[in-house]
């Protein structure tokens, strides 16, 4: 059996209805697993991710020409993260940047851990959070080296796991 080939690009306008398609489905995953309460209310919004867009941080993963996912790579400070309680960041001192909003369907596999190699050939510090209830994430994150920090509040108040990796 041949080897699929996965490739990144920016997303684009015309590429918000698939990836809203994506965080559906991803939704529908993380309900089925026991995490009722992240991504709820329409978030994320198409305004969020044409945000996304607009600072050049929203990317597809295609498989074959194939869209199978997409994420927000953010290069440097994510105002989310000047708070951290229960720990402290691993390396709070080097630029860095934030994976947000990966999603997949679930016939996808090995996604996390090829957006996370993607971002780290780019930069040698990486952040990320999950909900507490998204055991997936956490464990694809420790699988890929990230270790968790503690907990970091998002804008609206929620608490998030924060997790970094360096080199």
């Amino acid at each position: 059996m041949a080897m699929k080939r996965r490739t990144i690009r920016p997303s684009r306008k015309e590429d918000l209805p698939l990836m809203q398609e994506l965080f559906e489905k991803a939704r529908e995953i993380m309900r089925s697993e026991g995490n009722m309460h992240q991504w709820t209310g329409g978030y994320p919004s198409d305004e969020v991710l044409l945000r996304d867009m607009e600072r050049n941080a929203s990317f597809i993963m295609e498989e074959d020409g194939t869209p199978i996912a997409t994420f927000a790579y953010i290069e440097g400070i994510d105002p989310t993260y000047l708070r951290i309680d229960g720990g402290e960041w691993i390396d709070d001192e080097r630029p860095y940047a934030t994976i947000h909003r990966l999603a997949s369907a679930k016939e996808s596999h090995g996604v996390a851990r090829d957006c996370f190699d993607w971002a780290w050939s780019r930069t040698p510090n990486l952040r990320a959070d999950t909900h507490r209830d998204n055991n997936i994430m956490q464990h694809c994150l420790e699988k890929s080296g990230f270790r968790y920090c503690g907990i970091i509040y998002l804008a609206n108040g929620d608490e998030r796991l924060a997790y970094q990796k360096i080199q």
